[in-house]
């Protein structure tokens, strides 16, 4: 009864205001080190080229909030599209894939269904949901029941938009990312993954804030300071490492659990 009361409560703060209330009064940078709010949507767009880096962002972000389990949402026209997730690339991110979940879908529709499913399970750490085009069944309205369900559970939800442009929605930060050129390592080694940020909006605090950074994934976070005074150019495509090997791709792919 309890729940209940609680739920018409945060519908009818909604049809008053639009949107779920709850912001993120961390500092703006807070995310470098502790991820994005927990218990809210946040949605991370990049362009087709962009793809992986977008993929690698929302993974690296989960790391820093220390919010798995995961469950990865993508429809079958996204894996045509962009392939299918490499494990272990997943891997030199940080992620330890036995807390990974991959669910395949047939189409938006279904993607939705099962995306409110998952948003209600309380021992889930982090929902990522994918999707490649306009997607127009990721409205307003779906977005605020995803939100919603986000606060009821504590899951935090990720949609990550890949070739799409922004649209209305509640929620409570959205981000663009795109690849920068990593540094090389010693004996010219491939660097580690690094992200140009923008802040496109985030409820309760400044937008427009713009950050480059690389990503850590011995500490989990991301580090500002390789770029302090550097002009990198983008370099597109840098995001989510390739394995040279590819038997221990094949091995670590086992370990990924699918679903749908």
């Amino acid at each position: 009864m309890n729940e209940s009361l609680a739920l018409i409560a945060r519908l009818k703060r909604i049809a008053t205001t639009g949107m779920p209330t709850q912001g993120d009064g961390r500092a703006d940078d807070a995310w470098l080190t502790q991820g994005m709010a927990k218990a809210q949507l946040h949605e991370i767009f990049a362009t087709v080229d962009d793809s992986a880096s977008g993929a690698g962002f929302a993974i690296a972000s989960v790391l820093a909030a220390k919010a798995a389990p995961v469950m990865w949402l993508r429809t079958e026209a996204s894996e045509r599209q962009g392939g299918r997730l490499h494990a272990t690339g997943l891997v030199e991110m940080g992620l330890d894939v036995t807390s990974l979940v991959l669910g395949l879908v047939e189409d938006e529709a279904s993607l939705l269904r099962a995306a409110a499913d998952a948003a209600r399970c309380h021992g889930l750490g982090t929902l990522l949901i994918e999707s490649w085009g306009r997607a127009p069944k990721i409205d307003l309205t779906a977005t605020r029941r995803l939100m919603l369900a986000a606060e009821a559970s504590g899951v935090t939800i990720l949609s990550l938009r890949i070739g799409a442009e922004p649209v209305p929605s509640a929620a409570a930060s959205r981000w663009q990312v795109a690849a920068c050129r990593s540094r090389p390592l010693e004996a010219d080694a491939p660097g580690k993954p690094a992200f140009d940020i923008e802040l496109l909006r985030r409820r309760g605090g400044q937008a427009g804030l713009r950050w480059r950074v690389e990503w850590d994934r011995d500490a989990h976070i991301f580090d500002q300071t390789a770029f302090a005074s550097d002009d990198s150019a983008a370099l597109p495509g840098a995001g989510i490492p390739v394995a040279a090997d590819r038997a221990a791709a094949d091995d670590a792919a086992a370990f990924v659990r699918r679903t749908g």
